[in-house]
């Protein structure tokens, strides 16, 4: 079941994020020390409360038998386009549908909510992560690499 986060739900988001990009971050070589910004190390429970609370993003969870183990939010910006960030599922939960339920769910929301456009970042050399988001519509666009990161920050967006 997919539904809104809640305020006392977000340590248990924070718990999905740091878990789910900290086996990114493993396969791929990042660190705290090398990558600080990095989504796994970066993640607070005061960076979502505030995400929440001052720019008032949507943010869902996915719930399996009483345990949080799914998490997406949107940021929403100019021209009817929004952000999908932090699409997350707990490792143990993983290969089962739930990201793609996530997406989906996410796709779905952006449009209720007005958007035409969702831009997706993704780290570019997860080459398994782009074809995913292909396969659900997304097209790459585009490459950015910023000092702080030790990888190539790639750019995707679907129609909605």
């Amino acid at each position: 079941m997919i539904r809104e986060v809640r305020r006392e739900d977000i340590p248990a988001c924070v718990n999905i994020i740091k878990q789910s990009f900290r086996t990114v971050a493993d396969d791929f070589g990042f660190t705290e020390k090398n990558a600080p910004r990095f989504t796994a190390f970066a993640t607070t429970e005061e960076r979502l409360l505030w995400q929440m609370e001052s720019e008032h993003r949507p943010m869902y969870v996915y719930e399996e038998a009483g345990v949080l183990c799914g998490y997406y939010s949107l940021f929403m910006q100019e021209n009817k386009e929004c952000e999908l960030n932090n699409v997350a599922v707990l490792p143990d939960y993983r290969h089962k549908g739930i990201g793609k339920k996530l997406i989906d769910h996410a796709f779905s929301m952006a449009k209720e909510l007005g958007c035409n456009v969702m831009n997706i970042g993704i780290v570019e050399e997860n080459v398994r992560l782009r074809d995913w988001y292909e396969k659900a519509g997304a097209v790459h666009v585009g490459t950015h690499k910023f000092d702080f990161f030790p990888f190539t920050c790639g750019y995707m967006k679907k129609k909605l």
